[in-house]
């Protein structure tokens, strides 16, 4: 080994791997290049927190599938084929459907001690059966104590006494475009899978999406959340849930995720534990932004069109009005009307403000419960 030789020679005999006390000097203490604190980041602060209170969520679901004989390879069920081959009415009868078990996974958080945690409505829509894992490998029953397909959100509780890992909640009111947000879930069966982003919008409306069967207001983040991620928490900084991980955006604009607003689903999860279902105020009105002669998005929302005896028409409401506040407080777009309506709730009197034919007019609206509208077809 030449050059380790010539090492060794020019260093005066001594041998190149010698200690340093070879030289006249103490060994200082073997350590790491940087103490395991200072290695720490704020994300791992943040998991430790709230990670072992994100759950898994498996479910199955039975399926009822309708067996015939054209099913089952008979092709004579065709009326023009039964007479072809001249097979009287009921030679061939359907055979009774037969089930079929789905299964399905998500994630979760748990929020409350008693064993209560927070998740999407569609992970748990509709099933029969719901097992839940925790982070140290135990693997409980759950029960769904409710769920709003409105929100995407629902509640289930854990059987058994505990005890439970609990995630802090947080304010997502206090939230600022731009803040780290860290995402935590089982995407694609992967346990506890982290993801950091920031915040990239608030307040998005879930129909500027082309969810039309939600009202929603989403927190937008460019944290990573795929397919098993429905339901798992949104941390923010401190490790406090800010929000529940709904959906991602796929095709065009992809890798945008949404999750909603803890105080909004705070505010669900009570009312599904309470009485097992969520009201939703609504007036019976369409309606679309308002726009100046340019087209340019100005104040207000436009009524594009009025459910027929529905609250807003029994008000007076008109298509082509442009509502301009509730009360005192201004209307900035129809997803802000939206959201006051909401928070008005069903069947307490809100003063509109509105334009029409370049006239201001008051009229008072009473909002009803959201089901009632849709059983009357609107």
């Amino acid at each position: 080994m030449p050059l380790l030789l010539g090492a060794a020679l020019a260093l005066g005999g001594l041998p190149l791997l010698s200690s340093p006390a070879a030289w006249g000097q103490a060994a200082p203490p073997i350590s790491s290049p940087r103490p395991p604190a200072a290695r720490r980041s704020f994300v791992a602060e943040a998991v430790r927190i709230s990670g072992p209170a994100v759950v898994t969520i498996d479910t199955e679901r039975t399926v009822l599938v309708q067996r015939g004989a054209a099913a089952e390879g008979f092709p004579f069920m065709d009326p023009l084929l039964r007479q072809f081959f001249g097979l009287p009415p009921g030679a061939l009868t359907p055979l009774p459907p037969s089930q079929r078990t789905e299964r399905g996974q998500g994630s979760g958080v748990l929020y409350d001690p008693s064993g209560l945690l927070l998740t999407n409505a569609h992970v748990v829509e509709d099933s029969t059966r719901v097992t839940v894992g925790l982070s140290d490998g135990r693997r409980v029953e759950g029960k769904v104590v409710g769920a709003d397909p409105v929100t995407d959100l629902a509640v289930v509780r854990l059987v058994g006494a505990g005890p439970w890992p609990v995630a802090p909640l947080g304010n997502s009111d206090s939230l600022q475009v731009g803040e780290w947000v860290i995402a935590v879930g089982n995407p694609f069966g992967l346990d506890q899978t982290v993801t950091l982003g920031i915040i990239s919008s608030l307040n998005r409306n879930a129909a500027k999406l082309g969810i039309t069967d939600k009202r929603l207001e989403l927190i937008q983040t460019d944290a990573a959340i795929n397919p098993g991620n429905s339901g798992g928490p949104l941390l923010d900084a401190e490790g406090a849930v800010v929000g529940i991980n709904t959906l991602v955006r796929s095709g065009p604009g992809a890798g945008l995720g949404f999750a909603i607003p803890i105080n909004r689903a705070r505010s669900i999860a009570q009312q599904l534990v309470s009485t097992g279902s969520v009201s939703h105020a609504m007036v019976g009105v369409a309606l679309e932004p308002e726009r100046d002669a340019s087209g340019a998005m100005v104040a207000g929302a436009r009524v594009r069109s009025v459910m027929p005896g529905g609250p807003a028409a029994r008000a007076g409401v008109q298509p082509g009005d442009v509502i301009t506040a509730v009360g005192d407080q201004p209307v900035r777009d129809p997803a802000q009307l939206t959201q006051l309506v909401e928070r008005n709730g069903v069947g307490r009197p809100m003063d509109l403000r509105l334009r029409r034919s370049g006239q201001v007019l008051q009229l008072q609206v009473t909002p009803v419960e959201l089901s009632s509208l849709v059983r009357r077809g609107g």
